[in-house]
């Protein structure tokens, strides 16, 4: 069905300027496959429309939101056919949503380390009596 109105092109430099981004990295992920490889003007430059800005917005909001490239390519792969089940962008979320809690945990478990470091510490003296710098030399299994 065609679009209500018609795609606007814009080369490289204004779809990143609309989608917030370095030119750069329209160019890494045009070469990732996570944008089709754009349109060429006759004068050679590249052509992007506006399918191609709503894509990069939404690689952008998923980066923002902590998913790698490789869950993003699945995302836009399963947003391609929107005919389908959501169950497998369901998984993907919470996938993700377990990751991120696990780095909270270990995030909140080196919080407390350093705080109790950061405690014992008298931020004066010697520097051979510094818990902080005994602790970090410290040998671990």
């Amino acid at each position: 069905m065609p679009l209500p109105y018609p795609e606007v092109a814009v080369n490289i430099g204004q779809l990143a300027r609309q989608a917030g981004v370095p030119i750069d990295t329209v160019r890494y992920y045009e070469r990732q496959g996570l944008l089709a490889t754009a349109q060429r003007s006759a004068g050679g430059y590249r052509v992007f429309s506006d399918t191609d800005l709503t894509r990069l917005r939404f690689i952008r909001r998923a980066k923002a939101l902590g998913f790698t490239l490789e869950e993003i390519g699945e995302l836009l792969r399963l947003s391609d056919h929107r005919g389908q089940d959501m169950a497998q962008v369901r998984e993907t979320a919470v996938h993700r949503l377990q990751d991120i809690q696990q780095r909270i945990a270990e995030l909140q478990r080196v919080h407390a380390a350093l705080e109790q470091l950061v405690e014992a510490c008298p931020g004066h003296g010697d520097l051979d009596r510094c818990p902080i710098l005994g602790a970090l030399a410290e040998p671990r299994p």
